[in-house]
């Protein structure tokens, strides 16, 4: 058994690299996914006819360049910390909407906004016929708050 791990050591740097790619999937930092890395070129190295020390030179090596070159670049590109960056339904304020349920002076209406229907009641108290369209400008929990859109 352990002849044939050394004769195919490339198969057990295949599986490391394998095993923190699925890890990197469950923490998200591109911290793991530099070891993925230095993993798959010390498999690479091992497949060429590199020696046990070389595999992990290669390894080392390709780890490290990872973590200071890749892993910025991915996180500057992947993880945007914009501190501005909306979610949820706090990104529906400035969405254009249809009126699919007439909106009642001091009442509720319906409006679709990209095939989600929300409860709606007008800014000012004014009614809006059924497919008028709509600008969010507001939200109270699951009731938004709409404008007539002037386009």
């Amino acid at each position: 058994m352990v002849e044939y791990l050394a004769q195919h050591l490339w198969q057990m740097w295949a599986v490391i690299a394998v095993l923190c790619l699925i890890l990197e999937l469950t923490a998200g930092d591109f911290f793991i996914l530099s070891f993925s890395i230095g993993a798959a070129f010390a498999a690479v190295c091992a497949v060429m006819g590199g020696g046990f020390y070389w595999q992990l030179a290669a390894f080392a090596l390709f780890t490290l360049i990872s973590l200071f070159m890749v892993r910025p670049i991915a996180l500057r590109y992947l993880h945007r910390t914009d501190e501005h960056r909306v979610s949820n339904a706090d990104a529906l304020i400035g969405r254009r909407g249809k009126v699919v349920e007439p909106i009642e002076g001091n009442g509720f209406g319906r409006v679709a906004i990209d095939g989600d229907v929300w409860k709606a009641q007008t800014a000012d108290n004014t009614p809006i016929a059924e497919g008028e369209y709509v600008t969010v400008v507001g939200r109270e929990s699951i009731i938004i708050t709409v404008v007539l859109d002037e386009r």
